[in-house]
């Protein structure tokens, strides 16, 4: 049976940790949480936090990742949190596809390889150490434009068609290990748009109480995650906590 309040982790699992939102989440988990085993993982090497902090360097796009990070977790306690920040929007020359002309298959399978393999792999490798008994929460951070009942605007195909699939994975996630752990939350979350690489080329047309700072952006995610309930299992969740429909 889950319990109303969601338990604060005593270790916590990082994902995509040398991004820019993901490098402000690590500081803010580590600020409110010094005492938790942090583990995080990247592609890039990043600077130990302390004693708890213990980092292992791989790139979760490939299948490969499964079996490293699954030996990697068997000699570490089991994360009760776990925030996954990987994702992509745009890179080299291209940006999100205005219309349907500018749509091909090689920028919609490297979005869907980012945006959503890197969390199946993670959980692939994750799962065999889930125990009944022991709290998980796992956050997938998500995006409003995934959703296919708050589109009203079209465009974005590749980012919105992967974002939506990463949300069909974060439900099929929360039903499969709802079954399995006792007090489980698992979670889409929306950051609001931040003001990291990610952003920076879109940014132009957004109010300025409309652009968060990393810091905030983690701030945010870290109090949704504090005050998850049992309600908000298998949901999307704004970054103040409110749903998003699917």
């Amino acid at each position: 049976m889950q319990h109303a309040e969601n338990p604060p982790p005593q270790c916590i699992l990082l994902a995509g940790a040398s991004g820019g939102l993901g490098q402000a989440l690590l500081q803010t988990l580590h600020s409110q949480y010094p005492d938790a085993v942090l583990l995080t993982i990247s592609r890039h090497d990043i600077d130990l936090l302390g004693d708890t902090h213990q980092h292992c360097t791989a790139e979760l796009e490939d299948p490969g990742s499964v079996a490293v990070i699954n030996g990697w977790l068997a000699e570490r306690p089991v994360p009760n949190w776990v925030v996954v920040c990987c994702g992509i929007l745009h890179w080299d020359k291209h940006g999100p596809e205005k219309n349907l002309r500018q749509c091909n298959d090689d920028t919609l399978m490297r979005s869907v390889t980012v945006n959503v393999l890197t969390h199946l792999h993670l959980a692939q490798a994750l799962d065999p150490y889930l125990k009944r008994r022991s709290p998980l929460t796992w956050a997938s951070l998500s995006a409003k434009v995934g959703s296919i009942e708050d589109n009203h605007l079209g465009g974005w195909y590749s980012y919105r068609m992967s974002k939506a699939a990463l949300n069909m994975l974060v439900r099929n996630l929360s039903i499969e290990w709802g079954r399995k752990v006792d007090q489980c939350r698992v979670v889409a979350v929306h950051p609001g748009t931040t003001d990291t690489p990610l952003s920076e080329p879109f940014q132009e047309n957004i109010p300025a109480d409309k652009l968060y700072t990393p810091a905030q952006s983690a701030e945010r995610i870290v109090t949704v995650l504090q005050q998850l309930r049992e309600e908000d299992h298998g949901k999307l969740l704004f970054w103040d906590g409110s749903p998003i429909p699917w």
